[in-house]
């Protein structure tokens, strides 16, 4: 892989990982358009820091509420912080137990299949749709919603489902805060991509020689910028209801997708 390519797909990878047409559906087309050479020996290495990048990004849009999280805790009081962080700890749990045990079977998944890449890109602008006409209400995230989201989540482990569009319309069409849909959204996801970075390292499954430093620099960069104001401009987005040109989007891309694979592939 040559830097322009890390460039690329890193700028794939932090748009979609916030934007709701999923970075997993988007990278597996990508790397299908690229085609299979393109793709580094290091490709778990070069996604892990990929989505390293965007997990920084969320950090620094939401540093503030992060900072008020991490200090409520350390007041050791059952308060508004505490509370919060358990419900996030909830929502992490489907996402965590469906990884864990079906690890292998969705690695089959990520494999060029670009067919079913496009029937859940169509599942995604389904949620998208629905969940854009859905009435806005002032509810909070409660425990049972922590669970709902989780699990919306751990569906959106399939390449082609949008993890952010999954949760952010599953919070919506509970009646959650539109607002606060997106910061859920957006903050759940944190421990999750920073627990299964933390497993490959330990499991040793990543790869590393001093030839790939620049692209995965390039990759991480591309990555990081992009999720920024990925990030940044969908809190707006969803705030503003215009979730429907996504749903737009992923039927075309979906449809092109399952063409593609048929056809072409």
């Amino acid at each position: 892989m040559d830097i322009i390519d890390a460039i690329i797909l890193g700028i794939v990878q932090g748009l979609t990982e916030f934007l709701p047409v999923s970075s997993s559906g988007h990278l597996e087309i990508g790397a299908a358009i690229l085609g299979g050479n393109k793709i580094p020996k290091e490709s778990m290495l070069f996604t892990v820091v990929l989505h390293f990048a965007t997990a920084l990004s969320t950090i620094l849009v939401f540093r503030k509420d992060i900072w008020e999280i991490v200090r409520g805790l350390f007041q050791f009081k059952w308060n508004d912080e505490t509370r919060f962080s358990l419900k996030i700890i909830l929502s992490m749990i489907p996402a965590a137990i469906v990884g864990l045990l079906f690890e292998e079977q969705l690695e089959q998944l990520f494999g060029g299949n670009l067919a079913f890449v496009g029937f859940m890109l169509l599942v995604t602008a389904v949620l998208l749709f629905f969940a854009d006409r859905a009435k806005d209400t002032q509810k909070p995230v409660s425990y049972f919603h922590a669970v709902i989201i989780g699990i919306a989540q751990a569906i959106a482990i399939l390449p082609g489902i949008s993890r952010s569009g999954a949760t952010i319309s599953t919070s919506v069409l509970l009646g959650i805060d539109k607002a606060r849909a997106a910061r859920f959204s957006f903050l759940m996801v944190v421990p999750l991509i920073l627990g299964k970075i933390a497993k490959d390292i330990l499991d040793g499954a990543l790869t590393y020689n001093g030839d790939s430093f620049g692209y995965l620099s390039a990759g991480f960069v591309a990555a990081f910028v992009s999720g920024f104001f990925a990030c940044t401009w969908m809190i707006q987005l969803v705030k503003k209801s215009k979730l429907t040109y996504f749903a737009i989007y992923c039927t075309i891309v979906g449809l092109i997708a399952i063409v593609y694979g048929y056809f072409y592939m």
